[in-house]
Order: structure tokens, then C-alpha cells, then sequence
């Protein structure tokens, strides 16, 4: 990994929702228990079966996480990007990494020590309330995944990660956060597949694809097609 630059870990701590409320002197205390990696393209953060000693935190970049299957192909369980934080599960069963973590983009984290946060849920429960609030909603969000997999075609799985967080109608232009290969696993799909579909949809005139960027003339259109 490249050598580190100075950041001011205790500003970054501040803006992390996990932590508003905390007073300073507290995220003092979990600062000392922080700190800074930063990781190439290619990195791997942790290896499958390695302990877990805290959790991540992504300043700037894009992680995945994933398994290798018996058969030797990669499943990739998420793509994590900046501000977000991975591992707080782990952290707390007490077992082993059940994925591999590694880099997609050079990128920037911080690694916060198990130590640092037992010891403020034990100052402060609201801390613990609050990072059970964010499991739970990662809980749900892999209940949706499961679900998606299970009753959704391939296409309906595109279609629903290309409109992911957008409701309004009209044009869309999606930029797709990596290659197509990582979200086609990421769908539980093979990468042939995956771009057969956007073929598909393309031919169709329901989307225009440039590289990573997806135009998409009608939202509803798509949206409404293959239901």
C-alpha cells in the first residue's frame, strides 16, 4: 500500500452519521483507536477466514466484497463507496471474515478499532442503538437482494439497479460505479448475460449505452417493460 497522508481522522469521525451526537472528547477517544489506510487498485483489505480487529469506513474510492466459489468464479456480496462502512457485523459476532474485501479504485479508509467502539457503547448505549439501527438496515437491504434473486428475471434485476434511488419520470443518464463484470455478479448474474440484456434493452431503443454511462430517454418506459 502507497504511503499515508496526514488527515484529520477526528473531522472525518465527526461527519460519520454513526457518530452524530457523540460529543468531541468521545470521538477523541475513538480516533486514537482509528487509523488510515490507503489501498491501490487490486488491494485486498482482508482475506476470507482472517479475524476481524474493527471495521472499515471509506473516505474516497470503491470496495468490494466477495467469495470465491468452490468452483473457483467470484461472487461479489457489495460495492461500497465513499462514506460508507463495512464489517461492523463481523466485528461483533466474533468470527472470521466470510469475504474477501479489495480495492476497485485507489482508495482512502479508515480502519476503527473494535476496542475504541466497545468501549464508547459502553460510556454511551446510544452509540450501540444506533449501529444496530445500521445492521438492521443492511439486514433488509440483503432480504431485498435474496428476493430480487429469487422472483425477479435478469432483466427485471438490471432494470431495478439502474433505477435504484430515482422515482422521477423523463431522461436519466446512469453512470454505472465499475466495471460490468463486478455489478453483473453483484446481480447474481453471469457477465454474459448481463450484457446480452443491456444489448437487448438497447436494441429496443430503452437505453443508450457509452462505456459506463446509460442513457435512459424514458424512465417509465423502461420501468414498465417486461412486467
Amino acid at each position: 500500500m502507497p504511503a499515508t497522508q496526514g488527515i484529520n481522522i477526528e473531522a472525518l469521525l465527526a461527519h460519520v452519521p454513526l457518530f452524530n451526537g457523540l460529543e468531541q472528547d468521545e470521538i477523541a477517544r475513538i480516533a486514537r483507536g482509528t487509523r488510515q489506510i490507503n489501498a491501490l487498485r487490486g488491494d485486498v483489505l482482508f482475506h476470507k477466514g482472517d479475524v476481524s480487529t474493527g471495521f472499515h469506513l471509506i473516505v474516497y474510492g470503491q470496495i468490494k466484497l466477495a467469495f470465491t466459489s468452490p468452483q473457483g468464479g467470484e461472487k461479489v456480496v457489495d460495492i461500497i463507496g465513499q462514506g460508507h462502512s463495512f464489517g461492523e457485523a463481523v466485528m461483533f459476532m466474533e468470527k472470521p471474515y466470510m469475504v474477501y474485501a479489495q480495492a476497485l479504485a485507489d482508495s482512502q479508509l479508515l480502519h476503527i478499532s473494535k476496542a475504541a467502539i466497545l468501549d464508547e457503547i459502553e460510556k454511551d448505549p446510544r452509540l450501540g442503538r444506533k449501529m444496530i439501527a445500521s445492521l438492521s438496515i443492511r439486514l433488509h437491504h440483503l432480504i431485498t437482494d435474496v428476493e430480487s434473486y429469487s422472483l425477479h428475471s435478469g432483466r427485471q434485476r438490471i432494470i431495478g439497479y439502474l433505477l435504484r434511488d430515482h422515482s422521477d419520470s423523463g431522461a436519466l443518464t446512469v453512470t454505472l460505479p465499475t466495471n460490468k463484470g463486478v455489478i453483473a455478479s453483484r446481480l447474481n448474474l453471469t457477465q454474459e448475460h448481463f450484457s446480452r440484456i443491456l444489448h437487448e434493452l438497447s436494441e429496443n431503443g430503452l437505453i443508450v449505452v457509452k462505456g459506463r454511462k446509460i442513457a435512459i430517454p424514458d424512465v417509465e418506459k423502461l420501468r414498465g417493460y417486461d412486467l
